[in-house]
């Protein structure tokens, strides 16, 4: 965990927040990760009127690392518009994992934890292969 620039992350997570699409909630969300390759990708929220089609950080900075050539996630943050740390919902996590890299860490509300921690036991591509 100390190669990771844990506050450089969280500007870039609220570098991202402050591009927020919240006019419904006013609850801004800025999400950042460092790749295993080094790189560092964000998102925000992007809501829609019908709230269900509403996309969370998490969302748009997996399209971020996608449109950036992919690789795998190691570290995370997420945070609100008063720069206190989010944890990802359920959705979200189940999203991170598909895409994150063996321990990747998060930072919580409740500290550093790993990927298996915040979502144990999760269902990924291996229990599709069998």
């Amino acid at each position: 965990m100390s190669e990771i620039n844990w506050p450089q992350l969280r500007e870039a997570a609220i570098a991202a927040m402050q591009k927020s699409y919240s006019p419904y909630s006013n609850f801004a969300v800025g999400a950042a990760a460092l790749t295993a390759d080094g790189r560092v990708v964000s998102g925000c929220n992007i809501e829609n009127a019908s709230y269900g089609l509403t996309l969370c950080a998490e969302c748009s900075l997996i399209s971020d690392l996608l449109m950036g050539g992919g690789g795998k996630l190691v570290a995370f943050t997420c945070v609100d518009a008063q720069s206190n740390v989010l944890m990802p919902c359920g959705r979200c996590r189940q999203l991170l994992v598909e895409h994150a890299a063996p321990n990747m860490i998060l930072e919580t509300v409740s500290g550093f934890k790993t990927m298996a921690e915040v979502l144990p036991d999760a269902f990924t591509r291996e229990e599709l292969n069998g």
